[in-house]
């Protein structure tokens, strides 16, 4: 058998895009609820208010606002955040559904804000507490072990209104704080954890992964050590708590190809790799890359570390690294081809030899062995692949069934690069939880029309739609999936 007898198959969600609720059981405001709605041609938006009185609407990602900016929900704004998939009120139903795949294990997120409502009280909110209590214990009851990540771009925005979230140091203890707070009260029925989700987002902006709303290089690298620091003390806190506890970091990560052989793209291509290996290197090796202290020394970045965050550092190491893989991209150092570029999301030059989905991401699922093996050659720590999948339109047939052989298609390729790298090339893989087993709205755009789930969700982008489930071809394909421990993919 290629996969173990163990093996962690399951599915992928994030509270800020899934959960709803986002004003109810005592949950404050997080990062996310302050994105608007966006589409393929229209990026997401973060609301703020500035002295004056007047509110603001600008860009997610490239996001630089005043000093004086407060942020929130303001009236005349879509945030789809704030009613999400509505697991807040529907999570027994849909946690049936995951038990009837035969999930072995669910990966979602614990909102900060439900449980710090501000993210800096000393005491916390029993409401959010008991909710996850709640959802976990019905978890276990279908023989799923969730797999928690303890930050997934949900920041409270009342530690951004206070201090600037991340790029103050005393927000390392707020998070330390809400960790010994969740891991003592979920000792015994959490046993996976994950610090920062795709941490490495930093790199292109810094709203999204930390509720920074700024560019500046020097207060990025301000959040990043920070973060870093607190991912570290977690891992010692959640191991202080329960021996058991296995703690992961995770990272977005893709191949990046050089675009020809030319030497010099070859060199972009390897640079480009240490904007997602930085931050593994440090939570995986416990110190700073070489690469990236010259880099901040050539970019006049003041940076330092104390002796005692340097013992933080090299003590609060990662028992696995987890990552999200959905395409791959390539890098030019040419002028005229990256002028022309037309690559994956934001960034990347289109790849000739790859067909992409309708949102233009790249299908790769070669990269995907590619990346197994990158990830463990470089760390030789245990890995999982916690978000992978396909966002696409499915159509509703008149008969109510939902016929996504494209994402069976997308997926089957993707767990066979998987078996290649276990079977060929002896990578040690844990898990694979598909990112959005159900529908949810989608991180990057905002839509609910970009949809990932073996489930659907009946919620349109313009306010539409009752939230009915539906189980998609996929749910059956995935499910004889699980039942055969990966060896029946037809």
């Amino acid at each position: 058998m290629s996969f173990s007898k163990d093996f962690l198959w399951g599915g992928a969600t994030a509270a800020n895009q899934y959960e709803g609720g986002w004003d109810q059981g005592g949950k404050g405001v997080s990062s996310s609820d302050c994105c608007t709605r966006g589409s393929r041609t229209q990026p997401r938006k973060v609301t703020y208010k500035t002295s004056d009185g007047v509110v603001h609407a600008d860009m997610m990602f490239g996001l630089d606002a005043p000093e004086d900016a407060v942020f929130g929900c303001y009236e005349g704004f879509d945030y789809p955040s704030h009613e999400g998939a509505d697991f807040y009120h529907r999570y027994k139903e849909d946690i049936a559904l995951m038990g009837e795949m035969g999930y072995k294990t669910f990966r979602m997120s614990i909102n900060w804000t439900r449980i710090f409502p501000l993210g800096y009280e000393e005491e916390p909110n029993e409401e959010g507490l008991k909710f996850y209590d709640d959802v976990f214990d019905e978890c276990l009851k279908h023989g799923i072990k969730p797999l928690v990540t303890l930050s997934h771009y949900e920041t409270p925005v009342g530690l951004t209104n206070k201090w600037g979230s991340w790029v103050d140091a005393r927000t390392i203890e707020c998070f330390c704080r809400y960790v010994k707070t969740v891991g003592e009260r979920y000792k015994g029925k959490v046993e996976y954890w994950l610090t920062f989700n795709e941490i490495n987002c930093l790199g292109f902006g810094g709203w999204m992964a930390a509720g920074v709303p700024s560019r500046d290089p020097q207060k990025i690298a301000d959040a990043a050590k920070h973060q870093l620091i607190a991912s570290a003390k977690a891992v010692q806190i959640l191991h202080a708590i329960d021996a058991n506890n296995k703690v992961g970091n995770m990272i977005g990560y893709g191949m990046i190809y050089p675009h020809t052989c030319a030497p010099r793209d070859v060199l972009k291509a390897w640079s480009s790799f240490n904007g997602s290996y930085f931050y593994c290197d440090v939570q995986a090796r416990g110190y700073y890359p070489a690469y990236k202290l010259k880099e901040y020394e050539r970019n006049g970045i003041e940076f330092s570390l104390t002796e005692e965050e340097k013992e933080t550092l090299k003590n609060g190491t990662v028992d696995f690294i987890s990552f999200s893989y959905y395409m791959s991209n390539c890098a030019s150092d040419d002028p005229e081809v990256l002028a022309n570029q037309g690559g994956n999301m934001m960034f990347g030059v289109k790849n000739p030899y790859l067909k992409a989905s309708d949102w233009g991401w790249q299908i790769d699922p070669t990269g995907l062995r590619l990346s197994l093996d990158y990830m463990y050659d470089r760390y030789q720590l245990p890995l999982m692949v916690v978000e992978n999948g396909l966002g696409a339109q499915d159509q509703v047939e008149e008969d109510g069934s939902i016929h996504d052989s494209y994402r069976i298609d997308y997926l089957r390729d993707h767990i066979k690069a998987m078996k290649d790298a276990i079977e060929i090339d002896g990578v040690e893989l844990w898990g694979y939880t598909p990112w959005g087993c159900i529908d949810l709205v989608s991180a990057s755009t905002g839509e609910m029309h970009k949809r990932y789930g073996f489930v659907y969700v009946d919620y349109q982008d313009d306010g539409t739609g009752q939230g009915d489930r539906s189980k998609k071809d996929s749910f059956d394909w995935y499910k004889k999936v699980i039942s055969s421990n990966g060896e029946d993919l037809d």
